[in-house]
């Protein structure tokens, strides 16, 4: 059986044609975009920009990380204003239309971490945002609150090293959330008209030492005909049916040697019925690359591997996928091209060498491959004819951490101080 993502037919739009925007954009209504891979096929995208050259720029109240959704022309990002968690929405010239603030947000602790690491998701009628403070919430499309909710006082801190990751995902019925940490760790769905708990589903496993503090965030995918959560942590992948949480495929065998210090960061990626899984330390020289197959049901560890690598591989960056192939942009600017199928390399390259590591996870737009440096470099390379060709660099001037979202034929730039706006000539 073929998995593929679980979208509605809502979430597909057709991209704008380069010379008549903003007529059309297309949605990216969540952190991984709407096929949850990091990329998109069409459309025309800048790829020469900077701090001083760019479409418009608009300066943000605090520091955040996580990375801007689009919908309907309008852009949603969580940022702190005057110490508390807030909620931004701007239109497509960057005008901010409306700010929602909740209570004080808890910094982070990393200098690339901060209270706003979890990146919004919309369904098209409200956005749900959650902080490292634990405020959980629902924001109507004209900033108004739905309901809100604070996971801390409710479940306790969450017990990570550093600072949360994981952002919402939406189910056709739920808002869902996770929290995988040093204690008690859950998966829990929420109503979204209401916020009442409609299921929450123990998720623990014994695991050497940080090896169960995990930051990525659920996919939503078809699994034997139901919706259905793919969970990945505590050296587990695991399927989570959608609608009482009851695990139905389970899938471990990722550190047999008991190594510490592995938590999982960078999230799953799915093409056809392989999933991507990279974990051990990239950033220590210790790279480990999985494909898991989807099939089947129940305690699959024994025929799900299918395949292994231990010379490739990311610890931050979530891999993306585009036309068939899995794009890795590694922890030190190395860039890699698999084959799903095998794990086999298609091609490797790599971005100039230099001090500073790469957090944000890469965007693919219309052929070019968008990958944010920790410094502020973003680098733009051509993919399209299946060869690495680097086409530019270009200096924010600022740190960025949050990923790259295309909005019709431009590109969103969320730095440490401002968010961006890229179009071409």
């Amino acid at each position: 059986m073929t998995y593929r993502l679980l979208i509605a037919a809502a979430f597909v739009f057709s991209l704008a044609d380069s010379t008549c925007f903003p007529a059309e954009i297309q949605d990216w209504r969540a952190w991984r975009g709407p096929l949850a891979n990091g990329s998109v096929e069409k459309g025309s995208f800048p790829h020469e920009f900077n701090a001083e050259k760019f479409l418009w720029k608009v300066e943000l109240p605090g520091k955040g990380c996580s990375t801007p959704i689009v919908l309907d022309s309008r852009i949603y990002l969580t940022c702190p204003v005057d110490g508390k968690d807030a909620l931004l929405c701007f239109d497509a010239d960057g005008r901010e239309l409306w700010r929602t603030a909740f209570g004080p947000e808890n910094a982070g602790k990393h200098r690339n971490g901060s209270g706003s690491n979890a990146s919004p998701v919309t369904d098209g009628e409200a956005v749900f945002v959650y902080f490292k403070s634990g405020t959980f919430a629902v924001v109507e499309l004209d900033g108004s609150v739905r309901w809100k909710t604070d996971l801390v006082e409710r479940f306790g801190k969450a017990n990570l090293f550093w600072d949360h990751g994981t952002s919402p995902v939406l189910t056709s019925n739920h808002v869902v959330m996770t929290r995988m940490h040093n204690g008690e760790s859950w998966l829990a769905a929420f109503d979204k008209a209401s916020g009442e708990i409609a299921w929450k589903v123990a998720r623990n496993y014994e695991t050497p030492v940080e090896c169960d503090h995990g930051y990525t965030t659920p996919l939503v995918i078809q699994h034997q005909g139901q919706e259905s959560l793919l969970v990945w942590g505590a050296q587990h992948l695991t399927i989570h049916n959608a609608s009482n949480g009851v695990v139905s495929w389970s899938c471990g065998n990722f550190n047999p040697d008991g190594n510490k210090l592995w938590p999982q960061i960078a999230t799953p990626v799915i093409v056809g019925d392989i999933a991507i899984i990279a974990y051990g330390r990239n950033d220590r020289g210790i790279p480990r690359l999985y494909g898991i197959r989807l099939t089947g049901s129940g305690d699959v560890t024994a025929a799900a591997h299918v395949w292994q690598r231990d010379d490739v591989g990311t610890f931050v960056p979530t891999p993306a996928a585009y036309k068939g192939r899995v794009y890795l942009v590694r922890d030190r600017g190395e860039v890699a091209c698999l084959d799903p199928a095998t794990g086999e390399t298609v091609w490797e390259a790599a971005f100039p060498k230099h001090r500073s590591n790469y957090y944000a996870s890469p965007l693919i737009a219309g052929g070019k491959l968008f990958a944010p440096r920790e410094d502020g470099a973003v680098f733009v390379a051509s993919v399209a004819d299946g060869q690495f060709k680097l086409l530019a660099e270009n200096d924010m001037e600022e740190s960025v951490i949050g990923s790259p979202v295309p909005m019709g034929n431009r590109i969103l730039i969320r730095g440490e101080k401002h968010l961006f706006c890229a179009a071409g000539e």
